[in-house]
């Protein structure tokens, strides 16, 4: 299975545990931007809202479009209530939006997915002329909050990660959308902290793509080794969190 499918088969664990964004990142986008009644925006693989929310209720004309069946139906039951929430169940790569234009399209840690040609070059033909491309991703260390936990993880890691597909995704190519024809990028930083315990961390992972393609007997060893590590340190990880928004003009 394709590693951009594979979050497709734990929507509820996916839903639990992964990270929303940060507050002020959406404040700021969406004034900055003048997101609202009257503009349509796209959100790239939504997967369960983590991203959404915040969009969605400025009262904008709210469209997605997810791969995930299973992320599909999600969406749809918890949102579908909203008039202003439209969302399709297809690949963006191959997707026709039959002419349909966005102020702005957005993507939180999903872009990545899509080949870095297409991506630029088809929602740059999406936007509307002044239309912006929103690419939104987290950093996140635990090392400094306790080394000692963290030494503790990475043994744990260096003796029972066996994904049986190696991930490779993580060189997308973000600050070459100047190269598709978008004007330079702006770059912007907000902050956060996230405390799991040792179950809540152990499910955390469990959303890792190459996570999720451990194979027996790893994974079992690798995730209950994970909740012995947290829970010996006091039952408490604390992330320091560090969201990044990139936003690229498509010129007027």
């Amino acid at each position: 299975m394709e590693f951009r499918k594979v979050f497709d088969t734990i929507p509820e664990q996916f839903d639990k545990y992964r990270p929303r964004y940060s507050e002020k990142l959406f404040a700021f986008l969406a004034e900055y931007l003048q997101i609202g009644p009257g503009r349509s925006v796209l959100e790239l693989g939504p997967g369960t809202g983590q991203a959404t929310d915040p969009i969605l209720d400025t009262g904008c004309d709210y469209h997605a479009i997810e791969l995930g069946e299973n992320l599909f139906e999600m969406m749809k039951r918890k949102y579908g209530h909203y008039p202003n929430f439209s969302i399709v169940n297809d690949d963006f790569i191959t997707h026709d939006f039959q002419g349909r234009r966005f102020d702005m399209i957005y993507s939180a840690a999903t872009i990545q997915w899509i080949p870095e040609e297409i991506a630029f070059s088809k929602t740059y033909d999406l936007l509307k002329p002044g239309g912006t491309l929103a690419m939104m991703y987290t950093k996140s260390e635990y090392k400094t909050s306790n080394e000692d936990l963290y030494n503790k993880i990475q043994k744990v890691y260096s003796e029972y990660f066996r994904p049986e597909t190696e991930y490779k995704n993580g060189s997308f190519g973000y600050t070459n959308a100047p190269n598709y024809g978008y004007a330079e990028l702006e770059r912007y930083e907000f902050y956060g902290k996230r405390e799991f315990t040792a179950d809540e961390y152990a499910g955390f992972c469990g959303t890792h793509c190459d996570h999720i393609v451990i194979p027996e007997p790893y994974k079992s060893k690798f995730f209950n080794g994970l909740r012995q590590a947290v829970a010996d340190a006091g039952n408490k990880i604390v992330f320091n969190d560090t969201y990044i928004l990139l936003l690229a003009k498509k010129p007027d």
